[in-house]
């Protein structure tokens, strides 16, 4: 037997760059650790290839500079009372910081345990 439950939450992005440090860690790695240690779902953190915000700086791999200050997207998919948790928490930490966050219907598929 299959079971699928479905969440209605929130898809919670953040937009940074792979070397911005705060507190002195990677700001992508003190998001992770701030819904971590919260409790709050899981989250994911996506490299691109090149892009550009609203400053107009374009950042992009190129084969020699592989280890450029390239964007990244860190993710999660979160019920309300999470997202408005971990946005509190980056307001109080006093983080600079674009984000998106968008309602969803989420699941898990797979067996039942």
């Amino acid at each position: 037997m299959t079971r699928e439950n479905l969440i209605d939450g929130v898809h919670l992005r953040f937009y940074t760059h792979a070397h911005t440090k705060h507190d002195g860690m990677l700001l992508s790695e003190w998001l992770l650790e701030q819904a971590k240690r919260h409790k709050l779902g899981g989250g994911s953190v996506f490299r691109a290839v090149a892009g550009f915000g609203r400053h107009g700086v374009l950042h992009e791999e190129a084969f020699f500079e592989l280890a450029g200050d390239l964007p990244v997207k860190v993710e999660f998919l979160l019920h309300e009372s999470e997202a408005e948790t971990l946005l509190q928490l980056v307001r109080e930490a006093g983080v600079e910081l674009v984000y998106a966050r968008m309602p969803i219907r989420f699941g898990v598929l797979g067996k039942e345990t």
